[in-house]
């Protein structure tokens, strides 16, 4: 069978812009801590706030993403959202020479790098949709996201070889770099494809004169964004999903390397292995989800997903046995959980991509980010409560169970009956503020 994507330069320059940043993000995630616990001498306490820093733009994602739907050009804020991360990553090791790094800048350069990636995030959505025919949003989210999952398989093997070989802050300039070459090949990408639907004339660039001014016209937008999203019956299900599976399986996040050290007895070096090995699933599931999905139908295959993706956890509470043993289950977990999270997120993505008009896409996905990640702290403090006033191993199987129960939000909707995305066309709602309704939905076959 020939790939949707084949001859698709323009595709293939984004794709290999993505891959280069996705691996320095590997070398930042673990750099970035090592400088706040090994030369500033960071409490936990400190260290939990800046991963909280680096999350809580997503807060906000609701407004930026309407304020994105209003700009005519979104390849030129992916440039500049990568820019902005460069800049913001390469004051550290600037700062290292003069030794001068502080943890007031690491929090600055936390919360500045994740606003420019709910930037990004933002302006990818409307991006994607016009540079990748309707028929390869599969196969094109197939292949980003099995770079993500090659990332975090290689990724941190390769950061840790360049923080002992250059010290931390150092190792961040990678990082930077990755972004510089990102948005000098994005920025080369040219998409022909005009938008599929027609935009409304009330969502075009603000306008000094009209009636709501520039503000207003972001907060509609926002509004009509997030109103968008819970009465449409594809995504409302799906944010419900993902809101809720992201909760608890930040929930069991921060206590699996803290239960495989301390109720596993597993050396530093064995959990660094067993979470290689459990990588290879995700990649694999990145590869397979768009066969499975022709096989099956991709609604099913987000349900498989839905479940696989959060249920492994509970495999580490009857871990036991000889060292190797306990390292084959956390292993097998792992493996499990990154198979499923890709045969949810590949099939998702392309149902969301198929059912958005163009003119709504980027405030769609500031509402889906404001909701879905912004419960990820919240998650993450929940599992510390229960894992102190509980115990770790029914932490872990509250996170385990409750992630499962989340596939409930799928069941009574349309998205289980969905055969190929491509199939599937931008939903007639009118808008909370009577905007213009955007064609008609046909049944998912």
């Amino acid at each position: 069978m020939t790939s949707p994507l084949r001859g698709h330069r323009a595709f293939r320059r984004f794709w290999a812009g993505q891959a280069v940043s996705q691996f320095g993000d590997r070398v930042s995630e673990l750099a970035l801590p090592l400088i706040a616990v090994g030369a500033l001498d960071a409490s936990t306490a400190q260290v939990a706030g800046l991963t909280a820093a680096l999350w809580a733009p997503n807060l906000a994602a609701v407004f930026l993403g309407a304020w994105v739907d209003g700009r005519p050009d979104q390849r030129r804020l992916l440039v500049l959202a990568d820019l902005v991360r460069a800049a913001a990553l390469a004051t550290l090791p600037v700062a290292a020479l003069f030794g001068a790094v502080t943890l007031g800048q690491l929090y600055a350069v936390a919360v500045v790098t994740g606003a420019a990636g709910v930037l990004f995030g933002n302006a990818y959505a409307p991006f994607f949709a016009r540079l990748v025919p309707r028929s390869a949003y599969l196969a094109a989210n197939s292949r980003l996201s099995g770079t993500r999952s090659a990332a975090q398989l290689a990724g941190p093997a390769l950061g840790g070889a360049l923080v002992q070989a250059l010290t931390a802050p150092v190792a961040v300039l990678a990082d930077a770099v990755s972004f510089l070459v990102s948005a000098l090949l994005v920025g080369g990408v040219r998409t022909d494809r005009p938008p599929t639907d027609q935009p409304d004339r009330a969502d075009g660039p603000d306008r000094p004169d009209r009636p709501d001014g520039p503000d207003g016209a972001v907060l509609r937008r926002a509004r009509e964004g997030l109103g968008f999203v819970l009465r449409h019956p594809y995504l409302r299900a799906s944010l419900g999903c993902c809101t809720t599976v992201n909760f608890f399986t930040f929930l069991g996040y921060g206590l699996t390397v803290l239960f495989a050290g301390r109720e596993l007895g597993l050396s530093a070096g064995r959990i660094g292995l067993a979470f290689g090995l459990g990588a290879t699933g995700g990649l694999l599931g990145a590869l397979g989800a768009p066969a499975l999905s022709r096989r099956i139908g991709a609604g099913r295959t987000i349900v498989l997903g839905a479940v696989l993706f959060p249920a492994p956890i509970a495999l580490l509470t009857v871990a036991g046995g000889p060292v190797w043993a306990r390292t084959g289950v956390l292993a097998a977990a792992e493996f499990l959980s990154g198979l499923g999270v890709m045969l949810f997120d590949v099939p998702l993505n392309a149902v969301q991509a198929a059912v958005v008009p163009d003119r709504l896409r980027s405030r769609v996905f500031g509402a889906f980010a404001t909701v879905n990640y912004g419960v990820r702290p919240l998650g993450a403090l929940l599992g510390g409560l229960l894992g102190t006033v509980l115990g770790l191993r029914p932490a872990l199987l509250v996170a385990a169970l409750g992630g499962s129960l989340a596939v409930l939000w799928l069941l009574p909707s349309p998205v289980p009956r969905v055969r190929a995305p491509e199939s599937l066309v931008p939903l007639d709602l009118p808008l909370p503020s009577g905007g213009r309704r955007d064609g008609a939905v046909r049944a998912a076959r």
